[in-house]
């Protein structure tokens, strides 16, 4: 049973349990005992977005660590897959990213990275629960010359900044190329306007002016409209929106059209096989993905593996199966054979790459998928059993399936990070599905709702 973890670290109201500066503490104690080397002087990286409550857990989770005799480098403001790359390129015991994504900025949340770059499975985290909550731990306190100390990472931007360059061909630039860039007053703010300029692009910047309370504030990659209003306002090839801590994307094309993540899976994924640099001809995707990605990849000869939601659960079976491409509809993309997890500028630059080689522009790339109409309702609960043992939902669900036959699909899952169940409905009726998704709502609402 977990505790404190979700399906992407911890997330909550920062200052309301589980977020508080007395857990973040504890968590940093925890990640400090689980990969503490006794034999060498250890070190862990914090980097954090922008939010205002990102001082308050940085010096807690700092606090925390210290106290367990490991070493602590602060990252200051940095995108997530930032923490992830550095992890490693710093030979780091571990990295920590606070935030909370795409939340709204009275949120925060914590994520860690092994040594390797990867996001903690399932099983380490609830290791450092059970230190946590079994109070191990409590009387293991260094002193004197064995306290931890603190350290402040003055290039971290710098080195982040030419690793994601060395993401885009060397034979390339992006001269010529205008583009519009929402860095949602998040933890891009400083890094991806350098990374586009220094590539020769013409940019326009908006969503760059963090006060620690407007990150994800109706913009960004929840709220792209703006940017898509912007792109064609200033004639510009492509617009990229980020999320607060830069891990996901959400382009926009020269005509002011959204291409979420799915599409940008369906357009890498024909590139690369294309070039045969596709592993297994195969794209890992989840519960999510629209059914048009699914239908689009099998037209040219690729299939489509889907996970749990979560682009950690894309991540383990990608590392599991030896795939090289995966992703979330939400604009988390994961390019393995250049990161250990999503990054919305390297997934730009990708596209960015693919529009360069063909000469195309967005809009012509992106013809590969058609969307299917999904629609998802969400229901406030105050439990969550299984969705199916309930009698009353399970009925519900087996009609519905049986209506929708092999044109649609139905997926019923709980959040991961909220007391919600989620119905979602794809089919090639709007209006039919739409009542199909409300109809399916009633039964959860009335049998568990609050």
């Amino acid at each position: 049973m977990r505790r404190l973890f979700g399906t992407d670290g911890i997330r909550g109201v920062a200052n309301v349990y589980p977020m508080t500066g007395e857990v973040a503490m504890q968590v940093g104690r925890g990640v400090a005992h689980l990969f503490k080397d006794k034999n060498r002087r250890n070190k862990i990286l914090i980097g954090k977005d922008t939010r205002l409550s990102g001082y308050m857990l940085e010096n807690a989770i700092t606090s925390g660590i210290c106290s367990m005799g490991v070493d602590v480098l602060l990252l200051g403001p940095i995108p997530t897959p930032g923490v992830a790359f550095l992890s490693t390129n710093m030979r780091a015991d571990a990295g920590i990213m606070i935030s909370a994504s795409h939340n709204p900025f009275q949120d925060n949340g914590i994520k860690i990275f092994s040594r390797d770059g990867f996001k903690l499975p399932d099983a380490q985290e609830l290791q450092i629960e059970d230190l946590i909550f079994s109070n191990e731990i409590d009387s293991l306190r260094p002193t004197a010359e064995e306290v931890g100390k603190a350290f402040r990472v003055e290039d971290a931007l710098g080195r982040y900044i030419v690793y994601l360059k060395n993401g885009f061909p060397l034979e390339m630039t992006l001269d010529g190329i205008k583009i519009v860039i929402d860095c949602s007053h998040g933890a891009t703010y400083r890094v991806a306007p350098s990374v586009f300029e220094e590539l020769g692009a013409e940019i326009h910047v908006i969503g760059a002016s963090p006060n620690g309370e407007n990150i994800n504030k109706d913009c960004g990659s929840q709220s792209p409209e703006y940017l898509a209003r912007q792109v064609l306002e200033k004639k510009a090839d492509l617009g990229a929106a980020f999320d607060g801590d830069g891990d996901r994307v959400i382009l926009v094309d020269e005509n002011g059209s959204i291409v979420d993540g799915d599409h940008v899976l369906s357009i890498l994924a024909k590139e690369m096989h294309e070039e045969e640099r596709l592993n297994k001809n195969t794209v890992v995707g989840t519960l999510m993905s629209n059914l048009g990605l699914e239908t689009a990849l099998t037209s040219i000869g690729v299939k489509l593996t889907r996970t749990d939601v979560g682009d950690r659960y894309v991540v383990e079976e990608m590392r599991r199966s030896g795939y090289n491409l995966g992703g979330e509809q939400s604009g988390h993309v994961v390019l393995l054979d250049h990161s250990t997890t999503g990054d919305g500028i390297l997934t730009a630059l990708r596209v960015l790459a693919v529009m360069q080689r063909k000469g195309k522009s967005l809009a012509d790339l992106d013809c590969v998928m058609e969307t299917y109409p999904q629609v998802l309702v969400n229901v406030e609960v105050k439990e969550k059993p299984d969705l199916l043992a309930v009698p009353e939902i399970k009925k519900a669900h087996d009609l519905l399936v049986k209506t929708l036959g092999n044109d649609g699909r139905l997926l019923l899952r709980y959040s991961g990070t909220s007391s919600k169940a989620r119905v979602m409905i794809e089919g090639e009726d709007l209006a039919k599905i739409s009542a199909m998704a409300e109809e399916m709502a009633e039964v959860i609402r009335k049998r568990i709702g609050c």
